[in-house]
């Protein structure tokens, strides 16, 4: 099995745990469910839940004591597009190529239903953590809320909203980068190491190695919102000059980001293969992601 294909295998694992966690649709008050739903259920590539995964496998976890934690921070980052896409910040139409939750339920509902996933994230979490009766998912969850919190992806979104239209330096963008993106996949890296049983030396190296990988990861969409097309993207392209904002690709030129994403893609590498070949799917992905065309 190719690298593309097992992948495909691990998304089909965690939408098939996510219809477990996810309320049924067919609760009421329907329409939230059905809102909350069909955002998670657009697509998508997974790749928090399943680096949570597989973070916990390098480090010999339990990777059932995971899945809690790895569909929370899914529901999270969705959330997280659901209200990104509204009027007030992005004002994008399309999402994964259809409809954006406000243009199919409406501002009012969108709101709640990016509410509604990221409170059910949390009490997933916590039920896991009860359940489970270890300090490891305690810490999980503890590793999951900073990456989500004012200090990780809405401290950068902040930034982000506060610096449209503005000439910023690298500095500036570097920290929106590492905050906004690479944050939550720190989070979903040191999640799953803790829960595999991870030493304090190899989390502060997965820390490092994540972040290089968000800040690349982030560089490389903005390069795609240039040089890509809205089939291959499932989303409006040059959305980033719509809304005025500088990238790397605009600071820089699409030649010098695409260096910047070869540079940090290179270093998260070393350090994950420095850690032996319990880390060789992350480090697969880790080049899958750099060179993916959407």
């Amino acid at each position: 099995m190719d690298f593309k294909d097992l992948l495909k295998e691990k998304v089909k694992t965690v939408d098939e745990y996510l219809e477990k966690y996810l309320p049924s649709e067919k609760e009421y008050p329907q329409i939230i469910f059905e809102a909350m739903r069909y955002s998670v259920f657009a697509g998508g590539k997974r790749l928090r839940p399943i680096i949570v995964m597989e973070a916990c496998k390098a480090f010999g976890g339990d990777v059932e004591k995971a899945m809690p934690f790895a569909c929370s921070i899914e529901m999270i980052h969705t959330y997280s597009l659901i209200h990104d896409d509204l009027p007030a910040l992005d004002n994008d139409d399309y999402r994964r190529g259809r409809l954006t939750s406000h243009k199919m339920f409406g501002e009012d509902m969108a709101i709640l239903a990016g509410d509604a996933l990221l409170h059910h994230a949390f009490e997933t979490m916590a039920r896991a953590c009860v359940e489970q009766g270890d300090i490891k998912a305690s810490k999980a969850m503890l590793a999951i809320a900073e990456g989500a919190g004012v200090h990780g992806m809405v401290g950068g979104q902040v930034v982000d909203v506060i610096s449209e239209g503005k000439p910023i330096d690298k500095e500036t963008l570097d920290f929106i980068h590492k905050n906004k993106t690479a944050a939550m996949l720190i989070g979903a890296l040191k999640s799953g190491a803790v829960l595999g049983g991870a030493t304090e030396e190899e989390i502060a190296k997965i820390e490092r190695a994540g972040e290089l990988i968000g800040v690349a990861f982030q560089i490389q969409d903005d390069i795609l919102d240039v040089t890509s097309t809205f089939e291959k993207l499932g989303k409006p392209i040059n959305s980033d000059e719509k809304n005025h904002k500088v990238t790397y690709a605009t600071m820089f030129g699409i030649e010098k980001a695409s260096e910047f994403v070869e540079t940090m893609s290179d270093e998260a590498i070393d350090i994950l293969k420095s850690m032996g070949e319990k880390t060789d799917f992350l480090v697969k992905l880790t080049e899958y992601l750099i060179k993916r065309e959407n």
